[in-house]
Parts: C-alpha cells; structure tokens; sequence
C-alpha cells in the first residue's frame, strides 16, 4: 500500500500524478452534453477533507453518499471513485459499483464490500485497482501533497452492455460509452504527514 512509502519518496513523486483529465467523467467515450445529477455526503464537503475513519489512517469504511433523482428514462445507476492525484499513469480506482437501482437515492457508510459480503444498498461491486471488490481506503504517500477522491455518479439509460461479473474499470467504460443519461461528482480530499510551513530557526514573531 502507498502508505508504505517513505516521506522523502513522496515528495520526490510530488509532481508526478495522474491528472484530472484521465478520470472516467472526463473521457470522451461516454459522450458529452449529459445532465448533471446532484451528488453529496453528509460525512463531508465537496472539496473538503475526508474523515480518516473513511481511509487507510481509520476504519477504511466507504462514505455514506446521497443523490438527487435521475432524469427520466434511467435504467441503472453506476458508481466509480478515482483518484486523481495517484502516482500513476491513470488515476487509481478506489470503487466501483454496477447496477445501482435508479430509486435508490443513496449508499450507507460501509455499504461498498465485497458482494460475497452484502451490500446493503444493491449494485454488483467491481473491482478497484488492486484488483479486489470493495472499497480501497485513500492511502495517499507521506509527503506527496493533498489527493483529490473523486467520487462519480452516472445514470444510464436502457440497452447497457452487461459487463460481466467483478467488472473493473475498462469494462464499465466499454459498458457505459453512449449512454450516459446525466452525472454527477463529489471530491473529497486528503494527505498524510505533511510538514507544516515553519520559519527560520530562532526567528522571532513581529510584534
């Protein structure tokens, strides 16, 4: 896990990331001009900091997230987070869920497991980017600055492509290119151990 790195490696790796511009919302497969669907937290605000209890420093349960309704005519809803910030060519998937039912209106905090496991909301889980269903907890590197989790919602319209049992992140794409009713995103942020910004040894405060 990336917390394993050294500090002195993450710095090093400040500049190297994935980019906002390779996360899924921003492909240019699934279309454009699609409505936009509202997506909250009550565990946090958009851009703010995520609890640690959602993440590798605390229990590493999946947030509880609440949406507005879907436009008319959607089938499924589908959800992925990525990571933009990740150290990596693409941005590192931290869920995926397939299926959603269109009602559903919100995922409990936990409800992203394995589907061996339950989830309490529906949906088939897929698999994050260490290859395992559920939830991958934000484990950002010491010392590589803050990392934005963005959390994306779709709404799909009818004839969605099956993509198979534990689908992971290419298969969803394959599956939702074209039909893609409306979306939604919601960031969450974090960072582990940065320093903090200190003057000179000695200095003395103005008065």
């Amino acid at each position: 896990m990336l917390e394993h790195l050294p500090a002195w490696l993450g710095k090093a790796l400040g500049t190297v990331r994935a980019g906002a511009d390779g996360l899924m919302i921003a492909r240019p497969d699934l279309g454009r001009g699609f409505d936009t669907l509202s997506l909250t937290s009550p565990a946090f605000a958009d851009g703010g900091r995520l609890p640690p209890r959602f993440t590798a420093d605390g229990e590493g349960v999946s947030p509880p997230l609440v949406w507005g309704d879907p436009p008319a005519g959607t089938a499924q809803l589908a959800l992925i987070v990525e990571d933009a910030d990740a150290p990596t060519p693409q941005p590192l998937v931290h869920a995926i869920v397939w299926a959603l039912p269109p009602g559903a209106g919100h995922l409990e905090e936990g409800a992203i497991v394995a589907d061996a496991a339950g989830t309490t909301d529906g949906g088939d889980v897929g698999r994050n980017s260490y290859l395992r269903e559920g939830w991958l907890p934000p484990d950002p590197p010491s010392g590589h600055g803050e990392h934005r989790y963005v959390f994306q919602l779709f709404a799909l319209g009818e004839d969605v492509a099956d993509p198979g049992d534990t689908p992971g992140r290419g298969a969803i794409l394959d599956a939702m290119a074209g039909h893609v009713l409306a979306a939604g995103v919601l960031v969450g942020t974090y960072s582990r151990q940065e320093e903090a910004p200190v003057g000179p040894v000695g200095a003395v405060a103005p008065g």
